[in-house]
This record gives C-alpha cells, sequence and structure tokens, in this order.
C-alpha cells in the first residue's frame, strides 16, 4: 500500500472511531509510522482535507456497496433487508459498524466547515438516490420514491447510531422488521 493511501485508511478508522477532533496529527502519523513531511505532502492543507479526502473514499464504498447489494436483489424490501443483515453481522462480528456509519464526524464537524458538510451531505444524497432509483424501478412516483429513500436513509442511518451508542443489534433488527412495512405503504 502507498503511504497516502495508508494515511487515508488508517485516518479514516481514527475519525470513524473517535471523532475527528480527538484525533490528532500526532496519533495519525504515529498510526501510519510516517513523518509529519509525509502527511503535508500529500495533504497540503492538515488535517481537515485529509479529512476530506477520507470522507469522499467512504462516500465510494458505502456507495459501490450499496449499489451492488441494491443490484443483486429485485426488490427494494429484499434488498434493504439484505443490506441491514450485512451491518447486524459486521456489528456482531466486528463489534462496529466502521465503514458504514461516520455519524460522529457529521456531529462534529459539519456546522464547522462548508467542505465537510459537502461531504457528508453527498454520501447521504448517494445512498438516497441508490433507494430512490430501486423504488421508480418498482412502480413508485418520483415524489413518492424520494419521500420513502429519505424515510430508509434516516431511518437506517439512525439505528446504527443507536446501535453504536447501545452496544446492540436491536435497533437494526426493529427496523429490518418495520422498514418492509412502511414499504408497502407508499
Amino acid at each position: 500500500m502507498d503511504t497516502k493511501s495508508l494515511i487515508i485508511e488508517t485516518s479514516t478508522i481514527l475519525f470513524q472511531h473517535k471523532g475527528y477532533k480527538s484525533v490528532g496529527l500526532s496519533e495519525i502519523l504515529k498510526a501510519c509510522n510516517v513523518t509529519k513531511g509525509a502527511l503535508y505532502h500529500h495533504f497540503p492543507n492538515g488535517k481537515e482535507e485529509l479529512l476530506i479526502t477520507c470522507l469522499h473514499t467512504l462516500n465510494k464504498a458505502i456507495t459501490t456497496d450499496i449499489e451492488n447489494i441494491f443490484r443483486g436483489h429485485l426488490s427494494t424490501k429484499e434488498a434493504t433487508q439484505a443490506m441491514i443483515d450485512k451491518l447486524i453481522h459486521n456489528l456482531e462480528t466486528d463489534g462496529t459498524i466502521t465503514g458504514y456509519t461516520f455519524s460522529s464526524i457529521v456531529s462534529e464537524m459539519a456546522t464547522v466547515s462548508e467542505p465537510v458538510r459537502k461531504a457528508c451531505s453527498a454520501l447521504y444524497e448517494n445512498i438516497q438516490h441508490i433507494y430512490c432509483a430501486k423504488l421508480v424501478t418498482e412502480g413508485h412516483s418520483n415524489e413518492s420514491a424520494s419521500a420513502t429513500a429519505l424515510l430508509m436513509t434516516a431511518s437506517i442511518e439512525g439505528a446504527m447510531l443507536l446501535c453504536l451508542t447501545q452496544k446492540s443489534t436491536e435497533p437494526l433488527k426493529t427496523i429490518a422488521k418495520l422498514l418492509p412495512n412502511l414499504l408497502k405503504a407508499f
């Protein structure tokens, strides 16, 4: 792995586990075993530029994963269930849902930095677009699909946050039971 990729991958994990403000540059340098010069060579504008790069990388990875899940299932209901099952499995296996959520970063940085807010917003928009497109193929109007996609995104993201704070998979399991009924209602 090249130095830039190592810095991005390691920093992404640190930011997700501890939040942006709790991770200092010295911790990143130590975890990556790189010099300050190496970090600034790749990220001349420092830690915030690194965070935005991490968010863009997460965006691609999460979007690709969700697209693959949704392409592999005929209905939104089946795809959503498969995605939630994967999240539950990750939480039960790894004790976290690191690859899918960055709500701690959103909550601490979205009002402080416009570029960070935009990077976070782009991920949620991509997720909603995937849900919306699937719903439209099932005959939902654009308006209904868009509203349902927003509800799905908020419900799943909220459940992931609750799972992490409660150290339990129950919020995702509850959403997995309730979302199919909500999808029928629209």
